[in-house]
């Protein structure tokens, strides 16, 4: 028994050697409270470590449960893998494997596999151990919850797709302690949805005549392959409620009447029929399509949409464009109002170019309207503000806690200090930092 790791042990770092030689190890699955000096201990017992870092959340520095470990040499980090993979440190086993730094091939998904229906008992050493004798493993991991606990579901990665295509044949329908595995290729989920536009056989139909039946419908599909099942939804009254289901025995048939009969008009109703999708799919296609038009939108509007704050609350939509009208083209304005109707005292006003747009931050921002003074700045999404927010946190940790000195994204215009008695520029009287 003590023969095996001394033969399989230059196996590792040949591999290494062999793709990109690496001296640097991905250590994964590590428990919160461990750090390089733990990590230290570990690994310098099998030689000369150059460097150790714990991967850290740049606000709260607290552990994103992995590190990187560097050695001199790609035999020393192939040793540390065959003696230290899944030992654990402060009651949580680590998993190790090479670090490369060219992610080509872990995105190519050669040799990658994906395992189901594992029982919950097994963990990556027993998945590692199970998988290990068909080829050099890559990467290997077992999809957990928040807990920690098995989903039943794991990805093993092969350094060729040969050894993937071998531990496909041995290990597929094979019975892993209580249950029969299932092995195949991994597939991303982009690719397995597209996979699946065409592969359907339930078709949706709406806009349909509230005299409508079964035998309406079916009149209208029949010719277009075998149909299993055909549905109206009806009402208490047993009238049509505009939509209905038919399915196909076979995709191909279904695929078809879809792309023929989609907005053909049938007895003065323009129907509608499409692939039967299922509530939580629907929501995703409606998500994304509202996200797509409002980055489209935000894109458009980049650079010529400006932010105001501290309006007075007599101040409309006209009386913003007459304030801002000299500056150039306004393309819309906007001032956001409660749901009684009254100003909220901020709004938007958009110009057509963003030449226009800096004049008018350079111009208005601080200048006095009806006794307040006036916050004009770009406009910025959620995203962008809660980014630059972070960085000014990250740089006041970085400071020793020393609040960062940040300029306003445009100066003030000349003699506008004065109004904000020994504040910093772009800020108000009593309001801090501007939020959008």
């Amino acid at each position: 028994a003590p023969a095996a790791p001394a033969a399989a042990a230059p196996a590792a770092p040949a591999a290494a050697a062999k793709s990109d030689v690496s001296a640097s190890l991905y250590v994964g699955d590590l428990e919160p409270s461990v750090s390089e000096a733990q990590l230290y201990e570990v690994f310098s017992n099998v030689g000369p470590v150059v460097s150790i870092r714990v991967c850290r959340d740049l606000v709260t520095r607290r552990s994103l449960g992995y590190a990187y470990v560097n050695y001199n040499n790609p035999q020393d980090a192939g040793k540390a893998i065959e003696l230290l993979n899944f030992t654990e440190v402060n009651g949580k086993s680590m998993r190790i494997m090479f670090s490369h730094r060219d992610p080509s091939q872990r995105r190519s998904g050669v040799g990658n596999i994906f395992i189901k229906n594992l029982d919950k008992a097994i963990d990556n050493k027993a998945l590692h151990d199970t998988f290990a004798q068909f080829g050099t493993i890559v990467s290997c991991k077992i999809k957990t919850d928040d807990q920690g606990v098995s989903l039943g579901q794991a990805y093993v990665q092969y350094d060729t797709a040969e050894a993937a295509e071998q531990a496909i044949e041995k290990v597929n329908g094979m019975q892993l302690l209580e249950k029969q595995v299932s092995v195949a290729h991994f597939v991303r989920k982009s690719d397995r949805k597209k996979a699946n536009e065409n592969n359907y056989t339930n078709i949706f139909v709406k806009n349909l005549d509230e005299a409508w039946d079964e035998d309406k419908l079916k009149e209208i599909f029949t010719g277009y392959g075998e149909i299993t099942s055909i549905s109206v939804a009806k009402d208490d009254e047993g009238k049509c409620r505009g939509f209905g289901f038919v399915a196909f025995a076979d995709s191909s048939d279904a695929v078809r009447a879809v792309e023929e009969l989609n907005e053909k008009e049938v007895d003065g109703k323009e129907l509608f029929v499409g692939r039967h999708q299922k509530k939580s799919e629907r929501v995703a296609e409606l998500k994304a399509k509202f996200e797509a038009e409002r980055k489209e939108k935000y894109e458009k509007l980049q650079g010529v949409n400006l932010y105001l704050k501290n309006i007075d609350e007599t101040i409309d939509e006209d009386k913003l464009r007459t304030l801002f009208e000299e500056f150039g083209t306004i393309t819309s304005a906007r001032v956001l109002r409660d749901t009684t109707g009254n100003s909220k005292g901020s709004g938007f006003i958009a110009f057509s170019s963003p030449e226009e747009a800096t004049k008018a931050v350079t111009e208005m921002n601080g200048k006095m309207v009806n006794s307040k003074p006036l916050y004009v700045a770009l406009a910025q999404r959620k995203e962008e503000r809660q980014a630059r927010l972070k960085a000014q946190f990250a740089q006041r940790i970085a400071q020793g806690g020393a609040m960062p000195s940040v300029p306003p994204m445009f100066p003030p215009p000349m003699g506008a200090q004065g109004m904000f008695y020994g504040q910093p520029p772009g800020l108000m009287p009593g309001m801090g930092y501007p939020q959008q």
